[in-house]
């Protein structure tokens, strides 16, 4: 499960179009962060996406994006002309197809190598809809897990909220601000749609007569839309957006939102909050926040900042540009087991260890953690494009320094509050899963 949202330039403080989204998926389904140059293809070139083949277009954008280390597509991401997108899993009444066609990340990914706006991007991912559908396995170990699609697309100038249930869809252009949380959320009121949306929910009984047609009224799945607790993540996120100073430090405390300081995550059952940690193999179980991104978008800067790591409550966020050099290198791909090295599982040893005694652990972490993320806020607000890779790259380094000597730190730290059993049991079967056990 996941949570996006987008700010206009009359909700922030600098006039900046300002994004975020975690990525919300199994805890060993590691991601993968990078950047993959422009490139120009042959006349009958076909590219090769998660599931299926299909035509490869004559040029390509420079994308940054993350993606679960087996699949071809992104859970998020940007491209050179400022394009940024995230999607989420919704459930409708129309079944998804279990057939392996193009999934959400697919056509997520596609979009950004294609579009140069947003409403171009919108555009594609319809077209996408239309010629191969959308279906297959979306889940890492469960491939029993299928669903459908909503996304957000914005530029420097505007935002599209994009909403689908199977191939059809609906799209609602963004004034101020909007957040998605895996349940449908457009209306009566929306901008753009597939012309057989109304006459298919009349004909399948979902409009009644005399009603005024609702799309998330009409197509939405009850069950797993009230179980997902989509609403509530999403109301947490509107609360936060309905001001006029956003910035991107704020967005990251939207993106580490746990509604409480007394947070454990060891204390609900259900995907109550945007900092997801998964704890259950009923219903939090693809609800680990995977990766995180933000975006500032101006005409003429843009700024991402990603972690590349799980959970941004124990991650940085780095500052990063598309300006000659974009990503450091970040050790080995990852899988869904440990790899010694590598970015993401490196810091899955600090995250795993701050869950043994979450309170306490991640107050020490946390306190750091925002000293040094602020430093390189402020650095990044002064430095040129010529100069971004280098604070680009110091940020990652500063970021591994930090993590190491916290994780040091607490390796020899008792455990004062033990989090509940059924909690100790589902980690201690994941990280061995992982082969991890023995670095924590």
């Amino acid at each position: 499960m996941c949570d996006t949202f987008v700010a206009m330039p009359n909700m922030t403080k600098d006039g900046s179009v300002i994004f975020g989204k975690n990525s919300d998926r199994e805890p060993n389904e590691a991601q993968v962060l990078e950047y993959h140059q422009k490139a120009k293809y042959k006349s009958g070139d076909t590219l090769k996406c998660t599931y299926i083949d299909i035509p490869q277009v004559a040029t390509t954008n420079a994308i940054l994006i993350s993606r679960p280390f087996w699949m071809w597509g992104a859970e998020i991401g940007a491209n050179d002309k400022g394009v940024v997108i995230g999607n989420e899993a919704v459930f409708t009444k129309m079944s998804p197809e279990k057939e392996g066609r193009l999934t959400g990340m697919d056509m997520l990914r596609l979009a950004l190598e294609r579009a140069d706006t947003s409403q171009r991007a919108l555009e594609i991912i319809v077209e996408l809809l239309a010629e191969f559908r959308q279906g297959g396995p979306c889940g890492f170990e469960d491939k029993k897990l299928t669903y459908h699609n909503s996304f957000i697309i914005a530029d420097s100038s505007e935002a599209w909220v994009l909403e689908t249930s199977a191939h059809l869809w609906v799209a609602k252009k963004v004034h101020d601000y909007y957040a998605i949380s895996n349940g449908l959320t457009i209306g009566e009121e929306f901008d753009l749609s597939h012309p057989d949306l109304i006459n298919y929910a009349r004909e399948k009984g979902w409009l009644k007569r005399g009603h005024t047609f609702n799309f998330a009224e009409c197509y939405s799945d009850w069950f797993y839309t009230t179980f997902s607790r989509c609403n509530a993540r999403r109301n947490s996120s509107l609360g936060k957006l309905n001001n006029n100073t956003m910035d991107v430090l704020e967005a990251f405390s939207i993106l580490r939102d746990h509604g409480s300081p007394d947070y454990t995550p060891d204390n609900h059952f259900l995907m109550n909050h945007v900092c997801a940690h998964s704890s259950n193999k009923i219903a939090r179980n693809a609800s680990q926040s995977t990766a995180s991104m933000v975006a500032s978008l101006k005409k003429n800067e843009c700024t991402y900042w990603a972690t590349g790591t799980s959970a941004p409550c124990t991650s940085v966020f780095k500052p990063i540009r598309f300006d000659n050099n974009v990503l450091p290198y970040l050790g080995p791909k990852p899988s869904g087991k440990y790899i010694s090295e590598s970015l993401w599982w490196e810091h899955e040893k600090l995250h795993r260890t701050i869950l043994l005694d979450f309170k306490k652990r991640h107050q020490l972490f946390n306190d750091k953690r925002n000293k040094l993320e602020m430093e390189i806020y402020k650095e990044s607000l002064k430095t040129d494009s010529y100069g971004f890779f280098n604070l680009t790259k110091t940020a990652f380094e500063k970021s591994k320094h930090i993590e190491n000597s916290v994780l040091n730190e607490l390796l020899d730290m008792p455990i004062e509050k033990k989090p509940k059993i059924n909690y100790k049991k589902y980690w201690k079967s994941q990280n061995k899963k992982a082969e991890i056990i023995s670095h924590i």
